[in-house]
């Protein structure tokens, strides 16, 4: 089984709560339109983002985390944040599992990006490796008719960007990587996360088709790298109805 996990920012923080919403329900249901039934999402969140729509084997999970008060770099300061709602997205993952079928896998999902609904499917037939990175993906930009096909490297751009194996997670006792963990950049430096497995002695798989949608233009991206992305013309893919249904992309008037 796949398990989602899908950290939401605070409205606190947030540019623009309705719009994080919005985003955030477009992820959710690419997430929810696996073809196979083997996963899970779980939205780890401060305030509930109030879904349009209601699916079986997504839970919603409240904390009360505050970002560090002394912060004053976003960047870091929404990190901090992310990395302590996913530990406790994957803990209780582990903690509520059915003995009967465990998770075998488990994917962080930017709340304003979308996968691929290929993916549960593939760990299913795959379940005893190590995991996968995300070689390929999309850039999307906000309200385009098209998708730029990103080649090579797609994990060092997007949070979206591994499936990695459940029991190499090294999951601590509680949600915090802040004190004296030092592993946690395995939760949120996207783009180590390969190189960190294959140190290990456990290598990741390159995913054999564009798993996920990096989305542009939001107002509120997290990485703040949107004006140093090129946007080759011979990438450049036109937004159909099956990419869009891939990946619950809704497609332009």
């Amino acid at each position: 089984m796949l398990v989602f996990i899908i950290p939401v920012k605070s409205a606190t923080v947030a540019k623009d709560w309705g719009s994080t919403c919005r985003l955030f329900q477009r992820t959710l249901r690419s997430t929810c339109q696996q073809r196979s039934p083997a996963f899970r999402t779980i939205v780890v969140c401060n305030e509930h983002p109030a879904p349009q729509f209601h699916h079986p084997q997504v839970e919603f999970l409240t904390v009360d985390f505050v970002p560090p008060a002394k912060e004053t770099n976003p960047i870091a300061r929404g990190l901090t944040d992310k990395g302590r709602k996913v530990l406790k997205g994957l803990i209780h993952a582990r903690d509520t599992a059915e003995p009967t079928d465990p998770p075998t896998h488990a994917m962080i999902v930017d709340s304003d990006d979308c996968v691929s609904q290929r993916l549960a499917g593939l760990v299913q037939q795959q379940p005893d490796r190590e995991g996968w990175y995300l070689h390929q993906g999309y850039k999307y930009r906000e309200g385009d008719r098209v998708l730029y096909l990103k080649r090579r490297n797609f994990y060092r751009m997007s949070g979206t960007a591994n499936i990695v194996a459940f029991h190499r997670l090294q999951l601590p006792a509680i949600p915090e990587y802040n004190r004296g963990y030092g592993y946690y950049k395995f939760y949120v430096d996207h783009q180590k996360v390969r190189a960190m497995m294959a140190d290990r002695g456990t290598p990741m798989d390159s995913l054999p088709f564009p798993g996920a949608v990096y989305v542009l233009a939001t107002g509120d991206n997290m990485s703040g790298n949107e004006d140093n992305l090129s946007f080759n013309f011979l990438n450049r893919r036109p937004l159909t109805p099956a990419l869009a249904q891939e990946f619950a992309l809704d497609t332009p008037p």
